[in-house]
């Protein structure tokens, strides 16, 4: 029988103490306090280390990428999931506490859902078929608990308004874990649809979101009376966006007498028309106002030439789709990024001077990588627009690091 006798003891428990106080400091650390602050910084370094390993296997410098997962569908799953559906969630959490004046997860919980998003990221680098379809389980649980979260906030609170994001996570969700499971099983031209498919749900939540923030910020940064735009614009958006998607999905399994372009044409075209009516020329001095205006063209833009592409032979539809991804998409979530780490850190909504340099960085690495592959420069587009990207990403990083890591002010 061992005994233990009283300093003994006392150490032990002090030890214990210590390591239970160490662990609630950190629970309790500012980078923890709402979603937005370590998913926007987790994102964004994901992002920059992505494309980094993704320029190195363009180069013929890593091959390790072709494990089991394919190195696009790698990519992309990448760049769509660990950054943009991050950062889209971190968000969504976060504005669901506003939205329903109930609040949202803090501490441990959000630590919690970092651990399985890092898991991921490691599984998904190992790339063997045990580590990928330990990726697929763990980032289901990602997916359903951060769904089971903001539907408890949203219907607890009956917010009507906002519980089209539930049925539209859990299609990200499903596309997602069909990215996954269809390149493990050696369908990639599958895997690669479903992502594809995912670009577009995103590019619908950006046309929701964005007609109703960019707007009313717009107005409130510049001191101008309400902007009204037709009340017809928006059903008429969500009837072309939500049928272009449902064509381009269902036709790769059902022969269709059409194709999603005129659909996606109609899209993009309503888009522009709708801009219009936002006083884009007023934002003309303030970056978190006008990158979040040409990130709204760039969608616009985008779906025209990805309903062109499968009328000009000359236009790639992948090449079209990246003016969508970092013109549309990066670009309007590294706006956010900017804003929200600001306003819901107590700050005042005014950028470091580098912020509009980097969203010029993303504006010229999307129109690099759209356009300069109809010059038949493609390396010259897949790695300067990748060298641009991390830049851009960098500066939010040095800047925004240390304010989202502090209290509120």
């Amino acid at each position: 029988m061992i005994s233990i006798n009283d300093p003994e003891l006392e150490q032990l428990q002090n030890d214990a103490n210590s390591q239970h106080s160490t662990f609630t400091k950190l629970t309790k650390h500012a980078l923890f306090d709402l979603p937005f602050r370590s998913f926007f910084l987790c994102a964004v370094l994901a992002s920059i280390v992505s494309l980094g390993l993704w320029s190195a296997y363009l180069n013929g410098n890593l091959t390790a990428l072709n494990g089991e997962l394919s190195a696009t569908v790698w990519h992309i799953h990448e760049m769509l999931f660990a950054f943009a559906a991050t950062v889209a969630v971190g968000f969504i959490l976060t504005a669901a506490q506003t939205w329903t004046g109930r609040a949202s997860i803090k501490g441990l919980p959000v630590i919690a859902l970092l651990v399985l998003w890092i898991a991921v990221r490691i599984c998904l680098l190992v790339n063997t078929n045990t580590s990928v379809s330990l990726a697929v389980v763990l980032q289901s649980i990602w997916w359903l608990s951060v769904i089971t979260i903001y539907g408890k906030l949203v219907l607890s609170a009956k917010n009507r308004r906002n519980y089209l994001f539930i049925p539209l996570l859990t299609t990200l969700m499903l596309l997602n874990i069909g990215v996954l499971l269809f390149d493990l099983n050696d369908r990639t031209d599958l895997a690669l649809h479903f992502a594809r498919a995912a670009v577009l749900m995103f590019c619908l939540m950006m046309g929701i979101m964005g007609g109703r923030v960019i707007p009313f910020f717009t107005t409130a940064a510049t001191r101008t009376s309400k902007i009204i735009t037709p009340w017809f614009l928006t059903p008429m958006l969500l009837v072309t966006s939500i049928a272009g998607i449902s064509v381009f999905f269902i036709g790769k399994f059902i022969s269709l007498p059409f194709t999603p372009a005129t659909l996606m044409i109609a899209s993009g075209v309503l888009h522009i028309i709708r801009l219009g009516f936002w006083r884009s020329r007023v934002t003309i001095n303030v970056p978190l106002l006008w990158s979040l205006h040409l990130s709204y063209f760039c969608l616009g833009l985008g779906l025209i030439l990805l309903g062109l592409s499968y009328l000009l032979p000359a236009l790639q539809f992948s090449d079209a789709l990246h003016l969508l991804t970092i013109g549309a998409m990066a670009l309007m979530i590294f706006a956010m990024m900017s804003r929200v780490s600001l306003g819901h850190t107590g700050r005042a909504l005014q950028t470091h001077k580098a912020v509009p340099f980097s969203f010029a960085l993303l504006i010229s690495a999307a129109f690099a990588r759209a356009f300069l592959p109809l010059l038949q420069q493609h390396q010259i587009a897949w790695h300067l627009s990748a060298i641009l990207w991390i830049l851009a990403g960098l500066i939010f990083l040095v800047i925004y690091s240390p304010i989202l890591a502090k209290p509120r002010s």
